[in-house]
């Protein structure tokens, strides 16, 4: 277990963790959650935007994501010079010379 002290969950948050649960096992249990009605395809409202809100509370935090995931490599990329176009008519005029 860790040692860290966790805060308390919000009460919004605590909803729509129950809201995640109860739609995720309205779904899992009655064949009917799983398909469409009148509002559109039930397993969404019951358990992906609900999900979706819950993640959106959170801070749209990715699991095991920090600075540290990042490479060297596309920290050192970004420091490169950005290229640059060619003027037309200098391409132009190249082409005609070699023709």
């Amino acid at each position: 277990m860790s040692t860290e002290a966790r805060a308390p969950l919000s009460v919004l948050d605590e909803v729509l963790c129950t809201a995640v649960a109860v739609g995720l096992v309205l779904v899992a249990l009655l064949p009917a959650a799983r398909g469409m009605s009148a509002i559109g395809w039930l397993p969404m409202w019951l358990v992906g935007m609900p999900a979706c809100a819950w993640w959106a509370v959170r801070g749209f935090a990715l699991p095991g994501r920090g600075r540290e995931a990042v490479p060297a490599r596309a920290v050192a990329r970004r420091a490169l010079p950005q290229a640059r176009r060619h003027a037309r008519g200098a391409r132009r005029a190249a082409l005609r010379r070699a023709a």
